[in-house]
């Protein structure tokens, strides 16, 4: 069973060595490389608690230190010569078998199986220690096919420091504990294979099956599990692990335990834990995507990417009302100050963290003390903080759009545009306002985005431009060819032309436009975020497609694109990974272009071989 985050996660890349339980640092290592590296380790824990060895780029002693400390692991470090001296493994002991063990010798509902792993290789050591190690150790063990001496790639190694009360440091012995796991394991093989997470139904899901199944870490009352015998059918698409193949609504049942996962998420976002956020987003989609209203933890838990941990914070959810982790940025003062400052718009979680180390606790402080050391796109983000937090109702959305395709077609007519973002998904209000603009002339759109943002700042809607790219115009509007693997991150990535701008609507009622300047009252109209993308026809359903899907649902549409299909997708066009050349999905079979920009969409998802989704159905959040 995938256990979720941040527990195991179980592979079948490399089930015949045998790795220690690997937790993986995301300092230095971008998003497709952790991406990577999560489907390659098969005994990768999201809990540093569990990890026996952290693994990472990191090459220094104090480096290594640094990061153990980020993540509130307390250690002292192990003399070297000690370390080197106890290299030789120890010789190994024959497990005598012992009788089954009552339910007060290992807690079950606490017990993690790291812990139970551990227990199972007999006595732990008065003082655990924790290795920080190369992320070669890794990837040579995977080449050579067997899991090298790891004392040549460690970096530091030490001993876990306590910062709590005195526990006692007894396990209970290792033979009872391996009953523990041989009576899950006989659990797991009496299971149907239809009832497991990750088995083959309906694609790639047969990700969990070469570890052994942790024992439930919730304890259920009877009628829960007379309910579980009843269960609803886990729906065929839920068994893919790509959401673009799933139908996500916008509302989904379990709307209210979703929006408590999402605050979990932002923390883990606030806090730079890439592997954490990755694996609440994958939970969240899943969750999403489920049609029935969850009755008890095990019908969570038997969900791909959710399993135990999302089991245990919903059985909290439901007996509760709420998540405690959930309420972080209401309870940790420094949550709340990085939550404040990643609202800004320009600032990353990066740049919050940032902010927050030179001593700034709110806009204040960066008015203050940092103002002339922002952006210009940050000052403007904090000068209209309180208005971008705002939601546009889908009317005042409609009226700006409206105005944006009016000021285009008087600058030349025959432009079309859809509505794309969160309005077009079925949100009843937006964080702003996205529309994609497209003419059947090529030549209409090669430059348009810098005449339609100056139509509209001199009839006043446009107050500021935080950023105009005419990037696809610089290269004649040609799809953007496949640099291979190697290129840097980041390039080639959805290089339309667009113009990401604030808003305010110029007309408000009582404005005596009579008056002098002076003599004007200020204009009470909310400042918006405004984004006009603009895409050459041959291409326009990659840009609505693109523009118009939950953030999960994008991710896993390249993922998909990539590992099935060999292609890279993107906003402005697809292209050959093997070859380099763009590949049309989007005129019709005697090379036609599409009539329309929506009926250009559904021509992508046939040419990728995907189940058309409204865009109700992509609100993967």
């Amino acid at each position: 069973m995938d256990s979720g985050p941040p527990s195991r996660k179980r592979s079948t890349s490399h089930p015949t060595l045998s790795f220690p339980i690997i937790y993986l640092l995301s300092a230095n290592i971008s998003s497709q490389e952790l991406q990577n590296f999560e489907d390659q380790i098969p005994t990768l824990t999201y809990d540093i608690n569990e990890a026996e060895v952290v693994l990472g780029k990191v090459f220094r002693k104090e480096r290594a230190q640094f990061e153990l400390r980020k993540l509130g692991v307390n250690t002292d470090e192990v003399d070297p010569l000690k370390r080197s001296a106890s290299a030789a493994p120890p010789k190994k002991r024959r497990m005598r078998p012992s009788p089954p063990l009552a339910s007060s010798d290992l807690d079950s509902d606490t017990a993690s199986d790291g812990e139970i792993q551990k227990r199972l290789a007999g006595p732990a050591p008065a003082e655990p220690t924790i290795r920080v190690v190369k992320l070669a150790w890794f990837t040579e063990s995977i080449k050579t096919g067997e899991v090298l001496p790891i004392d040549n790639y460690v970096v530091y190694e030490g001993r876990r420091v306590s910062q709590g009360p005195a526990k006692s440091s007894q396990p209970p012995p290792a033979d009872k504990a391996a009953s523990i796991m041989e009576r899950a394991l006989a659990d797991a093989a009496s299971r149907p294979s239809s009832s497991r997470p990750g088995s083959s139904q309906g694609g790639r899901g047969a990700t969990y099956a070469t570890h052994p199944v942790r024992p439930a870490l919730h304890r259920q009352t009877t009628s829960e599990q007379e309910r579980n015998t009843h269960l609803p059918p886990i729906p065929d698409y839920l068994h893919t692990t790509y959401s673009c193949q799933r139908p996500t609504p916008v509302h989904p049942p379990n709307e209210d335990f979703i929006e408590e996962l999402e605050k979990i998420r932002t923390a883990r976002t606030l806090t730079g834990d890439k592997i954490g956020v990755r694996a609440y987003s994958s939970a969240i989609a899943t969750v999403a995507a489920y049609p029935y209203k969850f009755q008890t933890s095990q019908e969570v838990a038997r969900l791909p990417g959710c399993g135990d941990k999302i089991a245990l914070l919903f059985k909290e959810f439901k007996d509760t009302g709420r998540i405690q982790e959930a309420r972080q940025d209401e309870s940790d003062p420094k949550l709340a100050v990085l939550k404040l400052f990643y609202d800004i718009w320009g600032v990353a979680e990066t740049t919050a963290r940032d902010f927050y180390n030179r001593g700034w606790r709110d806009l204040d402080d960066i008015v203050e003390y940092g103002w002339d050391t922002l952006t210009r796109v940050q000052q403007i983000g904090v000068k209209y903080y309180d208005e971008f937090q705002l939601k546009i109702p889908r009317a005042e959305v409609e009226s700006i759009s409206e105005t944006i395709l009016a000021h285009a077609n008087k600058i030349c007519q025959g432009f079309e545009m859809v509505i794309v973002g969160g309005y077009r998904r079925g949100k009843t209000a937006s964080g702003d306002v996205d529309v994609v603009l497209s003419h059947r002339d090529e030549s209409a759109t090669d430059h348009f985005v810098e005449r339609i943002v100056i139509s509209l700042e001199r009839a006043g809607y446009i107050t500021h431009t935080l950023s105009l790219s005419t990037a696809n115009s610089e290269r004649r509007q040609q799809p953007v060819e496949w640099k291979g693997n190697d290129r840097k991150a980041g390039t080639g990535f959805d290089t339309l032309d667009k113009a990401l701008v604030v808003w305010q609507d110029p007309n408000w009622e009582g404005k005596d436009a009579s008056q002098s300047q002076s003599e004007r009252k200020k204009n009470p109209n909310p400042h918006r975020r405004v984004d006009i993308i603009i895409s050459p026809w041959k291409t326009a359903g990659c840009a609505v497609l693109g523009w118009s899907s939950g953030t999960t649902f994008q991710r896993d549409l390249r993922r998909y694109c990539k590992k099935e299909l060999g292609l890279k997708f993107d906003s402005s066009g697809i292209r050959n990974r093997t070859t380099g050349v763009w590949v049309d999905l989007e005129s019709g079979p005697d090379g036609s272009p599409a009539p329309d920009m929506l009926t250009a969409e559904r021509r992508v998802f046939d040419g990728l071989g995907l189940e058309w989704r409204p865009p109700e159905e992509r609100c993967t959040r």
